[in-house]
C-alpha cells in the first residue's frame, strides 16, 4: 500500500512537470486555448503511458510474464 502512495505522488508530480514543460515551450507562441489543449493532450498521453508501465510492474510482480 505504501508503494501505491509513492507511485501516485511521483506520477502526479511527473504529469505536472510535463504540463509545465509544454507551457514553457509553446506558452507565448500560440493562443491560450491551443496551449491548454496541448497541455491536456500531453498529460493524457503521459498518464496512459504511466498506466501501461504500472500494469507491467504489477504483471511482473505476480509472475505472469
Amino acid at each position: 500500500m505504501k508503494e501505491v502512495i509513492i507511485y501516485g505522488l511521483v506520477a502526479l508530480s511527473s504529469l505536472t512537470m510535463l504540463a509545465y514543460t509544454v507551457h514553457m515551450f509553446i506558452g507565448g507562441l500560440v493562443s491560450e486555448e491551443t496551449e491548454s489543449m496541448a497541455m491536456g493532450g500531453a498529460v493524457i498521453i503521459g498518464a496512459i503511458v504511466m498506466l501501461i508501465l504500472a500494469r507491467d510492474i504489477l504483471r511482473r510482480r505476480r509472475g505472469n510474464s
